[in-house]
């Protein structure tokens, strides 16, 4: 059988249940991000990425956890307000990819096997960068009822990029700041990535004729994954007190920010089980959720999209 999304009540609606310990089993994780092929249309891109990479790499072998986040092409100013001293960090992304494994050897398998993935990346991206957290993310706050979403991202959701110059104290701040961001009403999905620091001389992931290589700022740097009902309640939580008072924080600890804004998710794979977008394609599966085709999702229909030798 395969995972099925469910939509959730209007973000105003939603109660205060906490989903966050759902991911405590992603043992490892690799955290993507991308740049679409220059001249490429936008729906192209969007449409390969979604319904043909998206279920090839949810074929692979020993793949827990697979999500696509799509960037807005169009909006860029005001996602975050930058303190005086931080500036905005020079780099255009397209969207970003979480790749979980519940452990090493399922991480192993996935690599073995990955070249037949890489090998198509040229077809749709200019520039992809991978970056290893070997034990994983942390979930902080989840208010999100729907753990499989599957389209337009129903939250005001930015990925911010953070730069603190290498500096000792920074990862140890941003653990702190993401704790005390996550603890306010307002935020309703909060999820922090501390990669290892990436090293262009070992290019991740290893893609012939796709830029590879990362900007200094870029090199060690952490991400937030931030979530609010609205713009409106995101603005709203900027000119709280509570925000106020980590301003003078973040200029001593930041350098430089990137803010993009989440237009879709899609999610391939969850717990180990691949999900009806995983299965027969991001589209079909939104299909399938919005016209209420639930003999689409049933195990004498599903089988027959995976081939099994037994059957």
């Amino acid at each position: 059988m395969t995972q099925r999304s469910h939509q959730s009540a209007p973000s105003h609606l939603v109660n205060t249940a906490d989903f966050a310990a759902r991911d405590e089993h992603i043992r490892c994780l690799s955290y993507g991000v991308m740049r679409k092929l220059a001249g490429l249309p936008q729906d192209l891109f969007a449409g390969y990425w979604r319904d043909v990479l998206g279920p090839l790499l949810a074929r692979l072998p020993g793949v827990g956890y697979y999500v696509q986040h799509h960037f807005s092409q169009d909006h860029w100013a005001h996602l975050w307000p930058l303190p005086d001293g931080i500036r905005r960090m020079d780099v255009v992304l397209d969207g970003a990819v979480e790749v979980g494994f519940a452990d090493i050897d399922g991480r192993n398998r996935y690599a073995e096997a990955s070249p037949v993935l890489f090998g198509n990346l040229f077809h749709l991206f200019e520039h992809t960068v991978a970056y290893n957290l070997p034990q994983g993310s942390r979930t902080l706050v989840d208010r999100e009822a729907d753990g499989i979403p599957n389209g337009p991202d129903r939250l005001y959701r930015l990925h911010l990029h953070l730069n603190g110059g290498s500096g000792n104290g920074f990862r140890p701040w941003l653990s702190e700041w993401a704790q005390d961001l996550a603890s306010a009403p307002a935020v309703q999905k909060l999820r922090l990535h501390l990669p290892e620091p990436y090293d262009n001389a070992h290019p991740a992931p290893p893609s012939p004729f796709v830029d590879n290589q990362v900007s200094d700022e870029r090199k060690d740097i952490g991400v937030i994954e931030i979530g609010f009902a609205g713009a409106l309640t995101a603005r709203e939580f900027w000119e709280s007190e509570a925000y106020r008072a980590t301003v003078e924080e973040q200029r001593r600890h930041l350098r430089s920010v990137g803010a993009f804004l989440v237009t879709g998710i899609y999610t391939y794979v969850r717990d180990g089980v691949i999900t009806t977008a995983g299965l027969r394609g991001s589209r079909t599966a939104e299909l399938i959720e919005r016209i209420g085709a639930v003999n689409q999702t049933q195990d004498e229909v599903t089988r027959r999209f995976v081939q099994d030798p037994n059957r």
